[in-house]
């Protein structure tokens, strides 16, 4: 009997541990996807801006293309750095009250946060998706580009989405460990720094 119950708990350790390398898997493959997004629209802003302040040097006068352009680099920016944030833990948190509790506590409400956390960037996933359809069905476009303008924003329930899944691994991770994760990468605590006065 009590072979069977250690080869029951085998089992489920091992069905655990193949759900979180696949978490962490997934995880992997979306920090790539952002990192690379972040990457293309840090340099491509950069690269506009430069073109932008050349041409106005010599033509004085600024290309049309370079706003919309740098508007379409700022939508990428931001929602590839939402999820890129709540990956590495770097979002404004007021934590006072939360570091002062125990850290039962604290895991329970690293999980009710990132739990009400993922749920609202669902829901805003979701809105944001319907914004696109009536932004897609106006068939507005951008004047200089001519490009329809909802493809713009085609990044926006992308980040949210991202955004919505990377909490929803934190809660598995906090779930399925027995230490308390800010993020799937992030452990709850401070680091201690040597500071030279």
């Amino acid at each position: 009997m009590f072979e069977k119950k250690r080869e029951d708990s085998a089992e489920n350790s091992k069905n655990k541990n193949i759900f979180l390398r696949a978490v962490d898997f997934l995880d992997l493959m979306l920090s790539r996807f952002e990192e690379f997004m972040l990457a293309i629209g840090v340099v491509a802003m950069a690269a506009v801006t430069i073109l932008s302040v050349i041409t106005r040097f010599i033509f004085n006068d600024a290309l049309t293309v370079t706003d919309e352009l740098n508007m379409i680099f700022i939508v990428i920016v931001t929602f590839a750095g939402l999820s890129y944030a709540a990956r590495n833990a770097r979002h404004i948190r007021m934590s006072a009250i939360y570091d002062a509790m125990s850290k039962p506590v604290r895991k329970v409400l690293i999980i009710f946060i990132s739990s009400v956390t993922a749920f609202f960037m669902f829901v805003l996933t979701y809105y944001s998706y319907s914004y696109i359809v009536e932004v897609y069905e106006s068939g507005r476009i951008l004047p200089a580009l001519g490009i329809p303008v909802f493809y713009i924003y085609l990044w926006v329930p992308i980040g949210f989405a991202i955004t919505g899944l990377q909490y929803s691994f934190t809660v598995i991770k906090n779930l399925r460990k027995s230490d308390v994760f800010l993020s799937t990468k992030v452990k709850d605590g401070y680091k201690e720094t040597n500071i030279e006065v």
